[in-house]
């Protein structure tokens, strides 16, 4: 059998590895800042948590756990004849993969509800699956990383997320990435306004694929669905709002004043703006796209998207918004929520193309100890643990082979020392230290050896 992986799934060098650890450490960093803990939930649910939360489009892309045994044996093939797949795939599926880590962390509240303090601010980095089609920058197997507070209905959140996404961004470089603000109430009140406030969902499932299938692409979904042309060209010119954003404000109040759902959208979105330029901006552009809608069905106000710089091909690396019904599900009612969620392996693509990863980052052995035989192993042995006391990645040759092929090993694996320590370095108390980018060598006694390779370690 030729060696391969599944489709949508990667494997990583250690220096990938390398830098999606540096990726994780500065968002954990910016997330422990502004207050947010860490949980972790399985990485499989069961079924009835996750189908039913996204919509019918996001409920084709659950990946679902076959059961087994005799679980299996309970299938329900006459549903299957009578072509019910939908209750035959209930019948040997209860399990399946998270498709994000938003409905699992309302699962998570109300199962451990009388153990949080509220509001809770929680932090989350684990995979996620999704049975779509793999193409560059969409996988079935990612990360996420979510930061999200329940237990408040507070704008103010609103706020701090959209600090929290500048704070992160402005730290990887990633200056030109773009935050994207709307309110799903203002959706609501464009229905409302064109006539298809019964018919929401389809709506907002439509227009959030206008970056992918472009305007006409969107006017014939809605078409195909039942909307009317009239209804159409009324919403056309709010997809196509210009000027700063408070003149797309003015805008969206004229068109929106019959509407109060969406008069009651434009007061949220008002106030976010407002205390955001109170505070001096952000480190990053932000503005209003009244075409953001973010299709899953649980978002309820302010919803959030960050597109990637204009001079990478990317689409969005971020997004997510207000969510007041989430818990509802689970039994816990009047439990208002809001989050953010990072694409991470979208911006590790987008800091590779841009070159934003700091030269610094490596994972590799800093010493290689060369192997001279038993006579020496032991006083080898204890050098590498001096070494490694002082936080210095260090390894030993682990076979007494010709000393050319461990120096070659050593250039494959770009360790910058090596360090000689035979019977005549061991009697002197001395060490020889040979620098591999230089190729030049020193004789010193084994504490200043040390020092001098701290010291090129952590400059």
């Amino acid at each position: 059998m030729k060696p391969s992986i599944a489709k949508g799934t990667r494997d990583f060098s250690p220096a990938q590895v390398a830098q999606r650890n540096y990726l994780k450490s500065v968002l954990q960093s910016s997330f422990e800042r502004f207050g947010f803990q860490p949980i972790e939930t399985p990485s499989f649910e069961k079924s009835a948590t996750l189908l039913g939360k996204y919509g019918e489009e996001g409920d084709r892309l659950i990946f679902k756990i076959l059961s087994n045994g005799e679980k299996l044996k309970k299938a329900d093939v006459t549903a299957l004849t009578a072509g019910q797949l939908g209750q035959f795939s209930a019948s040997i599926s209860e399990k399946a993969l998270r498709y994000d880590l938003t409905v699992p962390f309302a699962r998570y509240v109300v199962q451990h509800q009388n153990d949080l303090v509220f509001p809770f601010k929680r932090y989350q980095i684990q995979p996620v699956w999704r049975a779509d089609r793999p193409q560059h920058g969409r996988f079935q197997e990612f990360y996420q990383c979510d930061a999200d507070v329940v237990g408040s209905t507070s704008l103010w959140q609103e706020v701090e997320l959209c600090q929290l996404y500048a704070d992160v961004f402005n730290a990887l470089g990633l200056h030109e990435a773009t935050l994207k603000i709307n309110n799903r109430k203002v959706l609501a009140g464009i229905a409302e306004v064109i006539g298809a406030a019964d018919r929401l969902v389809d709506f907002t499932v439509a227009l959030d694929k206008l970056d992918k299938i472009g305007i006409d692409g969107v006017e014939a979904e809605l078409m195909a669905k039942g909307f009317d042309q009239q209804s159409i060209e009324k919403m056309l010119p709010l997809t196509q709002l210009q000027g700063t954003t408070t003149e797309r404000l003015a805008l969206l109040k004229e068109v929106l004043t019959p509407s109060e759902i969406g008069m009651q959208g434009i007061t949220e979105l008002q106030f976010v703006i407002d205390q955001l330029q109170a505070l001096g901006g952000l480190k990053i552009p932000f503005e209003i796209d009244v075409t953001l809608a973010r299709g899953l069905n649980y978002y309820t106000g302010c919803i959030f998207e960050v597109a990637a710089p204009a001079s990478v091909k990317m689409g969005s690396i971020g997004g997510g918004g207000r969510y007041d019904d989430l818990t509802a599900s689970f039994g816990m009612k009047n439990m208002s929520g809001v989050g953010i969620s990072f694409g991470f392996d979208r911006i590790m693509l987008v800091l590779e193309s841009m070159d934003l990863f700091p030269a610094t980052i490596t994972n590799n052995t800093t010493v290689l100890l060369l192997n001279f035989g038993d006579d020496t192993a032991i006083d080898a042995q204890k050098l590498l643990g001096q070494l490694r006391q002082k936080n210095i990645r260090s390894e030993y040759y682990p076979d007494a082979v010709k000393m050319k092929k461990q120096l070659s090993y050593a250039n494959q694996k770009r360790i910058p020392w090596v360090v000689l320590y035979g019977q005549s370095e061991r009697e002197k108390g001395m060490i020889v230290l040979k620098n591999m980018r230089s190729g030049t060598q020193t004789e010193l006694p084994i504490d200043q050896a040390i020092e001098q390779i701290q010291s090129s370690v952590f400059a």
